[in-house]
Order: C-alpha cells, then structure tokens, then sequence
C-alpha cells in the first residue's frame, strides 16, 4: 500500500515532464520557466513542510498523516488542468509539494520498523520502485492523453486515483510498533509540543553532520538526484528535440526502459547491498559508487552517439542509475535513533529536494537557454551532458560513506553498535 502511494506521488510529479512541451506551446514560456514549474516551485514547499510534518509523524499516527498528504496532492495534481497561464501553474504546482511533504518520511519510518537491517536495503528498494513504476505510468498514459484529449485531461486522470489510495491507507493499513524490526519495546509516543520543534529538526541536521556516513549519503544522494531530476523532468523533451521521435513513440520508450530496467536496477541495487552489506556494512554504499562510476562512459555514449546507438545504451544507463535508492535509504533510516527515524528521513528529503529536485530541473532549463545561441535545438542535449558529471561527485560521496562507517565486519556488530547509539 505504501508502494502505491508512491506511485501515485511520482505520477503526479513526472506528469510535468511529459506535458512540458504542450504547455511551453500553449503559453509560449521559455525553458527556464519550465525549469521552475517543474522544480523549485515544488520543491520549495516538499521539502520545507517536510520536516514540521515528519515532526508530527514522530509523534502520532504516521499512515494518518500518510492519508492527508496523499489526499492533498490528488486534488491539487486535478486543479492543475484549470490553470490559465505561468502564475495559476506555479500556484497549483505548489500545492502538489505540500501535500507530497508528508508521504515519504513517514513511509521510511514504517517500512524501517517492518525489516531489520540485513533486509532493510531491500525492502527501501522495493518501496522505491514507487519511483520507476510511477514515472513510467505517467510516460506511458500521460503520452497518449496528451497527444489525443489534451494536457489539462492529463492532470485530470492521473490526480483522481489518488483519493482511492487515500482511502486504502486510511481503513486498511497496519502501522507497525515503532522499533520493531530492531528487537525494541515500544515507547509511549511523547506528547506534540510545538515548541519543540525546532529542537527536534536541529537535533536531526546536528546527527546527520556528526555521523559522517549519513552526512556523505545525503551528499551523495542529494547530487545524484540533481542529475536524476533534471534529466527525469526534461528527458522527454530532449527524445522529441534531439531524437525526432513522436509524443506517443517517446512515452512508450522511456515507459518501458525506465518502467522495467529501472525497476530491476533498483531491486538488483538494494539486493547486492543487503548481500555484501551483510559481510561488511561498507559495500552497501561502495556498491553505489561502483555502478555510478560505471555508468559514466556509457552517459557520454548516449548523449554524443547517434540515435540507434543511444536508445540501446539507455537500457544499462538505467539499471545502474536506479542502484541508489534502497542502499540509501536505508543506511539513512539504520543510522538514525529510533524516536527521530521520520525527522532524519524528512531532512535527507529536504536537502535532496531543494538541491536535487529544485535546481536539477532549473539549472538544465537555464543552461539550456544559454547555449541555444550556439547549438539550436541542440541546446539541451548539451545541458543534460553537462549537469550528468556531477554524478562522479556523488559517486565520491558514497565511497566516503562506506569509509566513515569504519572497520566493521558484518551486520550483526553494526545492530550492536546501533543499540548503543539509540541508547
């Protein structure tokens, strides 16, 4: 159930990416505008309102919360077909951030307290599935709507399934006692003072900058997701610009490579963490670095080589970018103490979205505009080149993530160690 409503989360925000070229027609805006639309006009408010509402969640009922947030999005996802130029857009787009602040955090906590650590990369990983299967969804269908009934009828469609999640999560969904999954008795939630809050965030960003293996996943998550975003958001407009290809032939593509190849990327990612994790806690994120390090001649492949070349080599750019997100998460919500797992989650977010999601979408959009002048229609094809070597940064990061969590030899030290920190 969680696993759907990220679904529905990455539908309502990858539908941008697939509308953006109809809507820069319609009200003639300039890249930079798309940039915003699709990035810090969401971002701003995601990631900001995520951490009071991760706050909350610490303290009450986390798949309430979930409930709300997923309620919110849907409907604001719909509004979005009413707006009638730059500024409505903005506004609607807006509200879709704030209701998408209160989904995930929450949901990292839950899933945390349902599998212990030898399993935790795996079953983050299955959660973040969320992300492939919705932008696939919102390629595939969002193609068609668009190119037969219009882009307003695509916000339409895909924001209305989301109130039934709602639902779902509100009547049929089971929170689990927090600390489960680590052999810890539950405690008495502590009481919603508000004035604590800002304590309670500040605790947060004071463990992810001592506890240098958090601090160097969020790093390396944070610019790993700014090329992801960017290229996300605007890899369907450099297939239609660059490739010549249709909007329904661009939909159905990147709905399979990105629907299956970055499914079984993140699945093969989380796995491979759990299994030499388990031997020696630093590979879960050495395994990153090794498939982003990887994947870096294959990027210039696909952005210098022809057509035919390129759609092949997109299928391993795929599979190895979506390596990231269970090992990440994961070692996020395992190094975090138990009465603040949805806080840390919520300030990892924060940092990943205002950075990643904010500027990943702008900057290519800025870039793209800039070098119109002197490659045309070209421009952007050499923005996303650009902005994609600063996944050999992050890849930097997650090596330095696995040094920081120091000589341990195997899970079970690495639990004793938590314990004691918790403690």
């Amino acid at each position: 159930i969680l696993l759907l409503a990220y679904i529905s989360s990455y539908v309502d925000r990858q539908i941008m990416g697939v509308v953006l070229p109809a809507i820069k027609e319609e009200f003639l805006l300039a890249d930079w505008q798309l940039g915003f639309l699709s990035g810090i006009a969401f971002a701003i408010f995601y990631a900001t309102l995520g951490m009071p509402i991760a706050f909350l969640a610490d303290r009450s009922s986390r798949k309430n919360i979930i409930a709300a947030a997923i309620a919110i999005w849907s409907v604001m996802t719909a509004a979005c077909a009413f707006v009638t130029g730059f500024g409505s857009l903005a506004i609607a787009r807006i509200g879709v951030g704030v209701g998408e602040a209160g989904s995930s955090p929450p949901s990292h906590s839950m899933i945390a307290d349902m599998y212990p650590m030898e399993e935790r990369s795996g079953a983050l990983a299955i959660y973040a599935l969320g992300v492939y299967f919705g932008t696939m969804i919102a390629f595939a269908l969002g193609a068609f709507v668009v190119s037969q009934y219009g882009w307003r009828s695509a916000f339409l469609l895909v924001g209305a399934p989301g109130l039934i999640i709602a639902l779902l999560v509100k009547f049929t969904l089971k929170e689990p006692p927090r600390g489960f999954s680590d052999g810890k008795k539950a405690e008495k939630l502590a009481p919603i003072v508000w004035s604590e809050i800002f304590a309670q965030i500040a605790g947060g960003f004071r463990h992810i900058w001592t506890d240098r293996a958090s601090f160097h996943t969020v790093m390396g998550v944070t610019l790993i997701s700014f090329v992801g975003y960017g290229g996300a958001v605007w890899g369907f407009s450099f297939f239609i610009r660059s490739f010549k290809m249709s909007y329904q032939d661009t939909g159905v593509f990147l709905a399979l490579v990105v629907g299956i190849f970055g499914a079984l990327g993140a699945i093969v990612g989380g796995k491979l963490a759990d299994r030499f994790g388990a031997k020696d806690p630093r590979w879960a994120p050495w395994i990153v670095a090794c498939a982003k390090v990887a994947a870096a001649p294959l990027i210039l492949v696909f952005f210098l080589a022809d057509k035919q070349i390129a759609l092949w080599v997109y299928v391993p750019v795929t599979i190895l970018g979506a390596f990231y997100l269970g090992p990440s998460f994961a070692l996020i919500q395992s190094r975090a103490p138990l009465h603040m797992r949805t806080t840390i989650s919520s300030i990892m977010l924060f940092v990943l979205n205002i950075i990643g999601l904010g500027l990943g979408p702008q900057v290519v959009g800025i870039l793209s505009d800039l070098l119109r002048p002197q490659y045309g229609i070209e421009s952007l094809r050499y923005a996303l080149l650009l902005t994609s070597f600063v996944s050999l940064w992050g890849a930097y990061h997650y090596y330095l993530a696995g040094k920081a969590l120091g000589p341990l030899v195997n899970a079970s030290k690495e639990r004793q160690y938590q314990s004691q920190t918790m403690s």
